[in-house]
């Protein structure tokens, strides 16, 4: 049971005598196993609580308050419970594939419905159990985001590496049926779920009446492949043909009043050699944080402040037109031909303003690792600052002229004490840089402001 670890002061829990320590048991008869039984059944106004104290006596309390206040009782950690920890074993997992020596909580695999609940994250369903799944139906957690992959129940057993994988679809259709929304993320591998599998995939998920998106993410595969099942990147041909499948399905539901989002990832196109969509192409966005449709929502927010006259005027304001700036911008491989071009825009109307944007290639993981999420501090480092003196005396480059300030991408640093992957601090990196450093989001405006530097 939930141990109580606090009480918020002058909260309705405080005002009952309840006590750290003790066991929270049930709130209006239902069990309370872990936070969402919690947030749940203590939403209502009128609440009797079963405390266990700690010399095993079960006493209960009485407690009225505004519907949705918070009732004030604090916990070991958010969860109420341990974390849920991956049952698959999949052939393109991506933790598995983690050079060794990196901090621990980065090789941890989750698969937990709570955390989708909180989140955001993507679940295979594997880890849930017929409890579960009723309380998701009656709870109406939604949207429910899978990890699907493929909806041939034998092929997915395959590829993820668990009997139950292929069994656990049908828990798709039975979220379906009670109403609740599903988006679907695919991950694909050439030669195993593409093609003919990856169209037959969407059609069975169109089928699903409560189907809000379905997107495609290319497998990603680092240098740390040894005894790993045996995988390849995709080819521009092989990119294409997934854009097209996902066109002819796009094509087959144009005429629904509401149709779900079906969109491959942003760096299909860009393996494709294909111009990214305009906006509208991915509706609401619901698979952002999947990389789809990234690129578009960003360069076309940019261009639209840099060609509104009122976002122009305020920014002069700011920074004169004639400011001197120099700056240097880094990025992944994947994404600097984009900022290269909203800096050109940007430079166009403040001509004393310079950008220099600054690919990085990711060694750490492998060259085909393009994204600036998972940069590393070593690798910026060994890119950006100016080079030093090799063995022979010699420089390995030559020295880069960094400007006033260097940009950093915000996303390749994580909220465990601002570390990137391999561990470097952003002071680190300050100090190696030796200028001002700023992290920058992919918010467009926060994206020119800063370029600006205000």
């Amino acid at each position: 049971m939930p141990i109580i670890t606090g009480i918020t002061p002058g909260s309705p829990a405080a005002r009952r005598g309840i006590a750290p320590g003790d066991d929270l048991l049930r709130i209006n008869g239902h069990e309370i196993r872990d936070f969402l039984d919690y947030r749940f059944h203590a939403a209502e106004s009128l609440l009797r609580l079963e405390i266990r104290k700690p010399g095993g006596k079960t006493v209960r309390a009485r407690i009225r308050k505004g519907e949705y206040e918070d009732l004030g009782l604090e916990f070991a950690n958010f969860l109420m419970d341990e974390q849920r920890r991956c049952r698959n074993h999949c052939i393109f997992c991506f933790i598995d594939q983690l050079p060794p020596g990196l901090r621990e909580s980065l090789y941890f695999k989750d698969d937990d419905a709570r955390l989708s609940f909180l989140f955001g994250n993507y679940i295979t369903l594997t880890n849930l159990d017929e409890q579960d799944a009723e309380r998701m139906i009656a709870m109406r957690i939604s949207p429910i985001r899978v990890s699907v992959h493929t909806m041939d129940p034998a092929l997915r057993a395959k590829m993820m590496g668990n009997p139950r994988a292929g069994e656990s679809l049908r828990l798709l259709e039975r979220f379906a049926a009670a109403g609740l929304e599903i988006d679907a993320q695919l991950v694909l591998c050439p030669g195993w779920n593409d093609g003919p599998a990856l169209e037959d995939s969407l059609r069975r998920l169109l089928a699903l009446p409560s189907l809000r998106s379905a997107a495609a993410v290319p497998v990603g595969l680092t240098r740390c492949r040894e005894g790993l099942p045996p995988l390849r990147g995709f080819s521009p041909e092989e990119a294409a043909a997934v854009i097209d499948t996902f066109g002819v399905l796009r094509q087959a539901c144009a005429g629904l009043d509401d149709p779900p989002e079906l969109c491959p990832s942003d760096e299909f196109f860009l393996l494709a050699g294909r111009d990214l969509p305009e906006p509208a192409y991915y509706g609401a966005f619901r698979q952002l944080e999947n990389g789809v449709g990234m690129w578009s929502l960003l360069r076309g927010e940019a261009l639209a402040l840099l060609a509104d006259p009122d976002w122009l005027a305020a920014a002069r304001a700011e920074v004169p037109a004639d400011t001197r700036r120099r700056a240097t911008l880094v990025t992944g491989t994947a994404a600097a031909p984009l900022l290269r071009l909203l800096a050109d825009e940007l430079e166009k109307s403040w001509h004393a303003i310079r950008i220099t944007v600054v690919p990085v290639v990711n060694r750490f993981f492998g060259e085909t690792i393009t994204v600036a999420g998972l940069l590393t501090g070593q690798d910026i480092a060994a890119r950006v600052c100016p080079a030093e003196p090799r063995g022979d005396g010699r420089r390995r480059e030559e020295p880069r002229e960094l400007g006033d300030e260097v940009l950093l991408p915000a996303c390749c640093f994580r909220s465990e004490g601002d570390l990137t992957l391999d561990g470097w601090t952003l002071d680190r990196l300050r100090g190696v840089l030796g200028i001002p450093v700023r992290l920058v989001g992919n918010d467009a405006e926060a994206l020119l402001r800063a370029l600006l530097g205000v």
